[in-house]
């Protein structure tokens, strides 16, 4: 019951609070109002969980975002069974996979992550003693065909810069090339977060975890110019074309990067190949991975070198050189 009471309080005030103001309110709420749950009477009941683990993530950190993920994901499944949680089997959820992959649209990477995000809420429901064991521990990780993805090239980054024409644009681009941050980081950043002296800012990644990222002496002009030109007082690094100026969105950043595209006859362009390009080019160039990890501020190295494509030309030469 605290935990639903709980749960109604955030979702009333997701709207107005930002994520950090989200994560103390978390806290507090869960300090003083889960030990009044504590009487065995109370307990939550075992058959709707769901709503209890999602405050537990939030209460961890997690953002919204990945929240609605996790619980969509979740009662898919459970809508899909037709059983309360702590009754579900293996098979079940075996069952429910293989459904899932037949739709035909559904990538291996995609049900991989509907397995990690199930075997999360049943590897809670067993810490918490209220499943002896998980389920989805003999559903094992599903296999990945590793596929290099392209990344842009030099001339390819250099006719989207000449193609752009506001100052908004080209500033976004270099900005976006020389980080590799990702989209959602770009919209958040507000011109206080930039030191131009130092060629850096502080951006706001997943989980609303602080880094420090660092931009070319290019991006710094575009950057000035961009903000020198603009007549507006909104505290965001980079608004909207017209009026009333609000915060540029994600979604904005992918239309006018798709629209560029268009016209340039570029195939897939979108935010998130910035961030793979800066990745392998730093790999490329000799930067150590771990460095490249705490740039692009992924928790596990394993992800960053998924972002980043091996140059096949700089293979042959290592093979010359040390082969023969």
């Amino acid at each position: 019951m605290i935990n639903q009471i709980i749960t109604n309080i955030q979702n009333d005030l997701l709207g107005i609070l930002d994520e950090n103001q989200m994560k103390l309110l978390s806290e507090a709420l869960a300090k003083h109002l889960l030990p009044l749950d504590a009487s065995p009477e109370s307990k939550p009941d075992k058959d709707d969980m769901l709503p209890v683990f999602i405050a537990a993530k939030r209460v961890e950190g997690c953002s919204e975002k990945s929240l609605r993920y996790y619980e969509s994901t979740i009662r898919n499944m459970m809508e899909s069974i037709g059983k309360p949680e702590c009754q579900i089997t293996t098979e079940d959820l075996r069952s429910y996979l293989d459904t899932y992959q037949r739709r035909g649209t559904v990538s291996k990477v995609t049900l991989d992550n509907v397995r990690r995000i199930l075997s999360s809420f049943f590897a809670w429901l067993e810490d918490e003693d209220y499943i002896v064991k998980s389920p989805v521990r003999r559903i094992h990780k599903v296999k990945t065909g590793k596929t290099v993805k392209e990344t842009y090239s030099d001339e390819s980054l250099e006719l989207m810069r000449d193609h752009c024409d506001n100052t908004r644009d080209l500033a976004m681009i270099d900005l976006l090339a020389s980080t590799g941050i990702r989209v959602g980081e770009l919209v958040k950043l507000n011109r206080s977060d930039v030191d131009f002296e130092n060629r850096e800012c502080i951006v706001f990644g997943k989980g609303n975890k602080q880094r420090k990222v660092y931009f070319d002496a290019r991006t710094k002009i575009h950057l000035q110019r961009y903000l020198t030109e603009r007549t507006d007082t909104c505290e965001a690094l980079f608004v909207s074309l017209l009026k009333p100026y609000g915060r540029l969105q994600i979604s904005g950043v992918e239309i006018r990067l798709r629209k560029i595209g268009r016209e340039l006859n570029f195939q897939k362009v979108h935010p998130h190949k910035f961030r793979r390009t800066l990745a392998t080019m730093a790999i490329d160039k000799g930067m150590p991975i771990e460095q490249v990890q705490q740039l692009l501020g992924h928790q596990s190295i394993d992800t960053t070198l998924q972002y980043a494509m091996v140059n096949q030309a700089n293979v042959k030469n290592s093979c010359k050189k040390f082969i023969g």
